[in-house]
Formats: C-alpha cells, sequence, structure tokens
C-alpha cells in the first residue's frame, strides 16, 4: 500500500507530497497525522531551510477532509477504528499545525498547486508564503453549501489576504475559482505549466535556501507577526529583530563573502 504523504529532500529543501491522487489527495486522519510528523521534523531540522507543498497527480493539490472518515469522526457519527483515528480526535496539535493554523512553521513553506485546492486543502494553502499553480487549478470554500464553515482558520485568514468583500464573496456562496481568478486576487503568485509548476517551487526554494537561514526566519516572523498592527509597533518589532540579526555570524558572513566575490557560508549563527 503506497504510503499517503511522500517526503524528498535535496539540498536543505524538503519536498512533501500528498499521496492518495485516486481520492484527490483528500486528508484522512493517517494523512494528517503524518503531514504534522513531517512539518514537526522539519522544523526542527537545522540542515533544512524550505518545504514545497504539492499533491501526487495532475487532478488535485488537495480536494479536502476525507468525507468518509475525517468529516465522519469529527461529528461524531463515525468511531475511532485505529490508531490514526484515535489520534485525530485526541491530538488538538493535529488539527491546528495540519492547516498551518497555529504555532506557524518559522521556515518558508511554497504551495505547488496542480488542480483542485478545495475546502481544507485551501485552508492549508493560505497558511503558505509562496504559492504556485497550473492554469487548470482551481480553489474555493464550498462548506457553507453543506450547512458547514471552513473551521481551519479560513474565517480569520481569508480577509486579511484578499479583500474582505472578495472574501465574503467566496465564503458565503460556496463557489469555485479559476487560477487567473485567484491570481488577481492576489491568492497565488505565479501561474505556469502544469509540467513546470514543481520546477519552478523547486527553483524558488533554492533561491531562498541560499540565503542566511537567521534571516529568512526573521523576515518570516516579523512580517507575520506585523500584520494588523499599529505601524510604530511593528517597527518597534523590525528594530528589535534588526539588533538581533546584525550581532550574527551569518550577518558579518554575507557581506565578506560579497566583497571577496565567494559563496557565503552560513551556519545559521
Amino acid at each position: 500500500m503506497n504510503p499517503p504523504l511522500l517526503t524528498e529532500t535535496c539540498d536543505g529543501v524538503l519536498t512533501l507530497t500528498l499521496n492518495r491522487p485516486d481520492a484527490h489527495n483528500a486528508l484522512n486522519p493517517e494523512l494528517l497525522c503524518r503531514l504534522v510528523d513531517a512539518l514537526d521534523a522539519f522544523e526542527a531540522d537545522p540542515n533544512l531551510h524550505v518545504a514545497i507543498l504539492t499533491g501526487a497527480g495532475p487532478r488535485a493539490f488537495c480536494s479536502g477532509g476525507d468525507l468518509g472518515s475525517t468529516l465522519q469522526l469529527l461529528s461524531g457519527r463515525l468511531q475511532p477504528k485505529d490508531d490514526w483515528d484515535h489520534r485525530l480526535l485526541d491530538d488538538p496539535r493535529i488539527r491546528t499545525l495540519a492547516p498551518l493554523r497555529e504555532a506557524p512553521l518559522s521556515k518558508p513553506l511554497i504551495a505547488a498547486v496542480n488542480g483542485l485546492c478545495m475546502a481544507a486543502g485551501a485552508e492549508i494553502l493560505l497558511g503558505t508564503d509562496i504559492r504556485l499553480a497550473t492554469s487548470t487549478a482551481t480553489f474555493g470554500w464550498p462548506e457553507v453549501r453543506h450547512a458547514l464553515i471552513p473551521f481551519a482558520g479560513t474565517l480569520a485568514r481569508l480577509p486579511r489576504q484578499i479583500p474582505y468583500c472578495q472574501a465574503m464573496d467566496l465564503l458565503l456562496t460556496g463557489r469555485t475559482i479559476d487560477a487567473p481568478t485567484a491570481l488577481n486576487l492576489g491568492l497565488i503568485n505565479q501561474i505556469l505549466p502544469a509540467d513546470d509548476v514543481l520546477t519552478e517551487a523547486q527553483r524558488i526554494a533554492q533561491r531562498i535556501a541560499a540565503n542566511g537561514p537567521l534571516a529568512v526566519r526573521e523576515i518570516k516572523r516579523v512580517t507575520r507577526a506585523a500584520i494588523g498592527m499599529p505601524l510604530d509597533a511593528g517597527y518597534a518589532l523590525e528594530d528589535e529583530s534588526y539588533r538581533t540579526i546584525i550581532g550574527s555570524a551569518d550577518a558579518q558572513e554575507g557581506p565578506v563573502a560579497f566583497m571577496e566575490k565567494r559563496k557565503p557560508e552560513f551556519r545559521g549563527q
């Protein structure tokens, strides 16, 4: 039986592939648990600097939670039958870290969207930092059509990432949008041919991984934290970060390597 999550590492980049293509990469309990474990391992590994998240096959990035298992368990209509089911119900981190809702990663995460990106899949998308998509990718939060609500961070995050009225249109109607519309809304960064999406994600990831890891993490931390803050509070957070970074060994190595016309040797210190 194929594992529901594939992992591959290369030159400081971790690629995570949701691997249930016959189910449009829907999130069943095992896949959710394995995704959390992989994200924890990525966060803890000093040799990994960037991650890419994609879906197996050409039809879907992630179609959402598995209707026959995950949602039935969460609603109480289905009783847990194995360790994955019990962990989904008993460990609250599974439902908060898997959609990148709480305790967000300190390292960048790139989404390579290769088809359907719906419901819980679209909720995960909102927790990523850079987003590439195929021209046939589709996006949506259809929960309201089934008398449900998105419950993994979308109601708080989507209106911060696209205009309020556009977010409310999508959430209240449950309609689906195509990749050009998502690009126009600022939901994704680029539209690429299907064969190029993962390659471009890897190229971007390698560019980020070549940078100073402390600076990369601080840029992500401060930028995320400053969203919604008064400007002076954001400046204060940036100043605090600057004082930390400017005294680091990497911050000394970067300019010296540039002047000596050589590749810098960053150590994350």
